[in-house]
């Protein structure tokens, strides 16, 4: 089995999507992921693309088509949800703290279900709070933490890494070098990381089946031949 690497930002709406079924994969198949926040915002500002700015159907079909593939997921998101989000950089900020502390998929999963379930805009109050209280956090501690230079310059270097591993959107998928962009890519990423799952929860392989003609009387046998 190979490691997934996980890139993402909080603020996509499509990555909503990958948030809320992962950890259930994670549970089934013992998948190792790695959490990785960055700054989509920033790298597609450099492709100089801004999806969904100024652009009202096509932010209406977005809504559409996230909720009909929450609904093939069994997932109950309230949409639209607030959109775009105004505390991006601080809501991945806190990821990429949670990430060095490990508790990054909680922390993500959590932003996410107060963001589309609840309608609480990520990065923002009374989201923020809400979210590192239900974690066991202080609120405070971990803000200010996250606003320093340290938490500042790792967010930078974790963008840097994603430009130069090819990602640039969010959510994507890592695998061996090989990038998967979008939800929707998620299964073939997984299918590199595991490439037959079957064959891990089989306990051992079937026993050769027996020839029912071998078991027949040797004068059914021939009699099957003539009629054959």
């Amino acid at each position: 089995m190979k490691k997934v690497e996980f890139w993402f930002s909080i603020g996509s709406p499509y990555t909503y999507l990958s948030v809320m079924r992962l950890p259930r994969i994670i549970a089934k198949t013992g998948l190792q992921v790695d959490w990785r926040p960055f700054s989509a915002r920033q790298i597609m500002k450099e492709h100089g693309y801004h999806p969904y700015t100024d652009k009202p159907v096509r932010t209406a079909y977005m809504w559409t088509d996230i909720e009909r593939q929450a609904k093939k997921f069994g997932l109950t998101p309230r949409l639209p949800a607030p959109f775009p989000v105004l505390g991006y950089e601080i809501a991945n900020r806190i990821a990429v703290l949670a990430a060095q502390e490990g508790w990054v998929a909680d922390y993500v999963g959590t932003t996410y279900r107060h963001w589309f379930h609840d309608g609480h805009t990520a990065g923002q109050e009374p989201n923020l709070s809400k979210t590192l209280v239900e974690l066991g956090r202080n609120p405070d501690k971990i803000i200010a933490q996250a606003e320093g230079a340290v938490i500042g310059q790792a967010f930078e270097a974790a963008t840097a890494e994603a430009r130069d591993r090819g990602v640039f959107d969010t959510p994507s998928f890592v695998v061996e070098g090989q990038v998967y962009w979008g939800d929707d890519r998620m299964p073939d990423a997984l299918r590199h990381a595991i490439p037959d799952p079957r064959a891990r929860v089989m306990k051992k392989p079937p026993a050769p089946e027996k020839s029912r003609l071998s078991e027949d009387r040797p004068d059914q046998k021939k009699t099957r031949s003539m009629v054959q």
